[in-house]
């Protein structure tokens, strides 16, 4: 008997000692927390982490992509008044407000019910996952995959096409997928892949199938929108709206030094535009005099 009693001592023991090393469960999802969410990794499976830092950003705040914002905007309120949708893909330039967009129009339309999740690209596999939380839920959500390019030998893309292709919101309708990328095809294309393609009886030539692959990710998205780099006096325009920004006055000395802040980083962009004011901003108030 007392052997009994030191055995089950010992196993009562061993079982606290792995419950302690076993992980907590994933922390279940506080959508009355905040309008903007994260999903991470878990043990047990991914959760949607509340972000409380949104950006303010709002439409009027960007320039020069006026029938980007029109289409985006109007895509989305589409969406939130639960009529047909499609989903966005968002190419071009480093900088030119691609990924401001998606945060403008969440502020836009947040009171409406529109939510956002961001999942990052290594993440896609668990979409699955995302959309069995969020089906139930009376709100809208955006899921926004930011800066999005597939390697070679990444699979995860396959995840995201099945989730284009349809499957996803047959019973999904409060679900919408915005994804922004520099590339405008989301897979890398090599010279070699036209030895895949086949002259027909025809003599019309027959894109092969690796091409047909690598291009079909991006043909998934109904709405697709390029941005290209500002002209000079579209990021002129943008400087001085965040220069305004910060209360300052968009004067002659402040355009010469916008202009030299563009050539030092060989880009226009309303990124560059911001990032000039706020520094201009910046200099202005330690030293007023200059």
């Amino acid at each position: 008997m007392t052997d009994s009693n030191a055995i089950v001592t010992e196993l009562k023991k061993l079982n606290h000692l792995l419950h302690e090393a076993l992980p907590a469960p994933a922390p279940a999802p506080d959508f009355s927390a905040g309008i903007a969410f994260r999903w991470r990794a878990h043990p047990h499976g991914g959760y949607l982490e509340t972000v409380l830092d949104i950006s303010p950003i709002r439409l009027g705040d960007l320039q020069g992509i006026d029938r980007q914002k029109t289409e985006v905007r109007r895509n989305t309120e589409q969406f939130v008044l639960g009529v047909p949708a499609n989903n966005v893909l968002l190419t071009g330039s480093r900088g030119t407000g691609k990924s401001s967009l998606v945060k403008a129009v969440l502020n836009e339309f947040s009171g409406q019910g529109l939510r956002v999740v961001e999942v990052e690209k290594h993440m896609l596999q668990d979409l699955s996952d995302i959309v069995a939380q969020l089906r139930t839920r009376p709100e809208r959500f955006i899921i926004y995959c930011d800066d999005l390019s597939f390697s070679e030998a990444d699979s995860s893309y396959r995840a995201l096409k099945t989730a284009l292709d349809g499957s996803m919101h047959a019973g999904s309708p409060n679900i919408i997928i915005y994804a922004t990328s520099n590339r405008r095809h989301l897979l890398p294309e090599y010279h070699q892949d036209n030895d895949m393609t086949r002259t027909g009886e025809s003599g019309e030539l027959h894109p092969g199938e690796v091409i047909d692959d690598k291009i079909s990710l991006s043909d998934r998205f109904g709405l697709w929108l390029t941005f290209y780099p500002a002209s000079q006096d579209d990021y002129l325009n943008m400087a001085k709206h965040w220069i305004e920004h910060f209360g300052l006055h968009f004067t002659n000395e402040a355009r010469t030094a916008a202009l030299q802040w563009a050539m030092g980083r060989g880009n226009r962009s309303g990124r560059t535009a911001s990032q000039f004011a706020r520094d201009w901003a910046g200099r202005q108030q330690v030293n007023p005099a200059h």
